[in-house]
């Protein structure tokens, strides 16, 4: 902050309106009052300097005006402002300078990434083969891409809150779509359910209450409401956020039998066509775990059965 000391140089203003500054001010008394001025750099990051000045009533003075003791050096702003620069100084609040990151950060993906490799980015031009559909959540802090490597083309990606899979019965959706285009259409070979550590849709699930009216979130997370049963009975005696992380994980293993409830996804799981597995990502501590389900068709006898799983891995 920069601070505008008392000099000799004094500025009278006779007369200000008390819609700006509130009620008259009586003889002697000092009110702060605080001037901000605006400019830009080259980047176009605003620079916000702050003055704080005395503003009191010079009783010598042969009217009830107010005197502004400031420094005598003026950056000369006003002065030179022109209407038509006003948006450029007020280029504030619309994220403007995140964009000219993120520009940057595209012209060195252009240059390091799709350059050198002309011909796979072309290729994929024409079209796509991947060999995941991965369901993940829609954190932030859990790319997918980011965490597991995958590269342009390599996975089929879905990010929804708390990396759910609703059952078929439940109707149409964005994910459910996007099952029947890569499972269909793409011929995707494995389909890969990611959850996390720290979850929020997770714990939104957890914390409903059946009795309040539903939000958006609440109906979306009732989609995990088996997870959270099982959780409930399973960690009853732990606290609520060891309940939390473990219905992290049950909720995994309960979209994986959703995905059963798909009629074309059960059918070429049962051929071996299709692998289902499901992956867990902790942040924390950063380690994955993953696994692969097991397909029993006696699991389908039971809608709420448990799960079988094989390959589990750990990686830390």
């Amino acid at each position: 902050m920069a601070v505008l000391a008392p000099s000799s140089s004094s500025y009278h203003i006779q007369s200000i309106s008390s819609a700006i500054f509130g009620s008259k001010l009586q003889s002697g008394e000092i009110q702060q009052t605080r001037l901000r001025l605006f400019t830009n750099s080259k980047r176009s990051l605003q620079l916000r300097l702050q003055a704080t000045c005395n503003l009191w009533i010079d009783p010598k003075s042969s009217y009830p005006g107010l005197t502004i003791k400031a420094s005598a050096e003026s950056l000369g702003l006003t002065q030179k402002m022109k209407s038509n620069k006003l948006e450029r100084v007020v280029e504030t609040e619309d994220g403007s300078e995140l964009f000219e990151d993120m520009k940057h950060r595209f012209l060195s993906f252009k240059k390091n990434k799709y350059l050198e490799n002309l011909e796979h980015y072309q290729n994929l031009a024409k079209g796509q083969s991947p060999k995941f559909l991965v369901i993940g959540c829609a954190d932030s802090r859990v790319c997918p891409s980011t965490i597991l490597g995958f590269q342009p083309g390599e996975a089929f990606m879905v990010r929804n809150i708390a990396n759910l899979v609703p059952p078929f019965e439940s109707g149409p959706s964005e994910t459910n779509a996007a099952l029947e285009f890569s499972v269909n259409t793409l011929e995707v070979k494995n389909i890969l359910v990611v959850g996390h550590s720290c979850c929020g849709g997770i714990r939104a699930l957890m914390s409903m209450n059946d009795e309040v009216d539903k939000s958006f979130i609440q109906s979306w997370v009732v989609n995990g409401k088996d997870a959270r049963s099982w959780t409930k009975a399973a960690a009853s005696k732990l606290s609520f956020d060891q309940q939390c992380k473990h219905c992290e994980k049950e909720s995994v293993n309960r979209s994986l039998l959703n995905l059963l409830t798909y009629p074309w996804i059960e059918e070429k799981v049962k051929k071996g066509i299709v692998s289902v597995h499901g992956g867990y990502y902790d942040f924390v501590d950063c380690t994955f775990e993953k696994w692969t389900l097991d397909y029993k068709e006696d699991n389908l006898k039971e809608k709420h059965g448990r799960i079988s799983v094989k390959n589990q891995l750990r990686w830390s």
